[in-house]
């Protein structure tokens, strides 16, 4: 593997208003309707770049995690859109119920992952993908099988998260398509340390990125991202039955062609709430700085941070972040 010597960038927690960002423009839909039809439909938009075998990258949880996209959405748009598509996994850094393929493929079971392929990517080996222009790594270990597919799917549950502060496209794919002992070994932690979790802020969120830069040029052109808002813990399903309650009122679905503009508009809708309604989660992405995940994404030219926010509810209507989270109900 090949580790640079690098200088963390600053700004991970200071958010940037629409206003004041600059350079090209690209397309976000959006829906409010949380079930399975809404995801069918908004996929819609998003599934004609996808072809030949198809990756649906998903976070399928910890055992009996109450926060994951819900099996049975998953089940319709995979019988309905992706019939001959796999879902894939990797084995998790952490010990646990995911750190071996044995016990991850059991957890799989307990969480009802059983209607489709699941593929553990890892289980049989690493490949290397090279970082074009990363500044802390010009190759990232990741399941050998992921090059076995032509097109992938980022079907993600957008919410908090303990390092990252949230947990959008960027972090479905650089972290989850990270093998489990290499590759998420080189995003959190520095080679020599006994601390699993030493790497933090700024220059994880950088590691990280450049992992899913990686992923994101290979697949180039036949890649699409989905970011369902619901249950938006602010923690990671990897956090299982662990994580925090949800207090933050649920939104909708997002899709895009560009993963930058696709996680921007996501945390553009957060910060377009009430106080009362976003205080934890924002808490959350700004005390871990995790808003460098975008800034870096832009530096690395992954996409734009500036959108047209189509409301495929009605007749595609292009709205803004505040039309799309006024009347929120609270989250029971």
């Amino acid at each position: 593997m090949a580790i640079k010597k690098a200088i963390p960038g600053t700004g991970g927690e200071h958010y940037v208003p629409y206003e004041e960002r600059t350079g090209g423009e690209s397309v976000v839909f959006f829906t409010r309707h949380l079930c399975a039809e809404g995801l069918v439909k908004i996929y819609g938009r998003v599934k004609n770049v996808l072809e030949g075998k198809v990756a649906v990258k998903l976070h399928t949880g910890e055992k009996n995690g109450p926060n994951i996209i819900p099996r049975d959405w998953v089940k319709m748009l995979m019988d309905n859109e992706l019939k001959n598509a796999a879902i894939i996994e990797t084995n998790s850094y952490y010990e646990g119920d995911r750190d071996t393929t044995e016990k991850h493929r059991e957890t799989l079971k307990v969480n009802g992952w059983t209607f489709a392929p699941v593929d553990i990517t890892d289980a049989d080996g690493t490949a290397f993908l090279p970082i074009n222009g990363g500044k802390w790594f010009t190759e990232m270990s990741m399941g050998k099988t992921l090059l076995e597919y032509d097109s992938l799917l980022a079907l993600t549950h957008f919410k908090g998260h303990s390092v990252g502060g949230f947990g959008g496209s960027n972090k479905n794919i650089g972290i989850g398509c990270a093998d489990g002992k290499i590759g998420k070994a080189m995003i959190h932690t520095t080679p020599g340390q006994d601390d699993q979790w030493d790497i933090g802020y700024e220059e994880f969120m950088e590691r990280m990125t450049e992992s899913t830069k990686a992923v994101v040029d290979y697949f180039g052109k036949k890649i699409a991202y989905i970011n369902v808002m619901r249950n938006m813990s602010v923690s990671c399903d990897c956090e299982g039955i662990n994580a925090a309650p949800v207090v933050t009122p649920n939104v909708g679905i997002c899709a895009s062609l560009d993963i930058l503009a696709l996680d921007q508009a996501c945390i553009d809708l957060i910060y377009a709430m009430k106080a009362e309604e976003n205080h934890d989660l924002v808490e959350r992405i700004e005390s871990r700085h995790g808003l460098r995940q975008l800034s870096y994404m832009k530096e690395l030219g992954m996409g734009n941070d500036r959108y047209s926010l189509i409301d495929i509810d009605n007749d595609d209507k292009i709205i803004n972040p505040k039309d799309a989270v006024k009347d929120l109900v609270p989250f029971a």
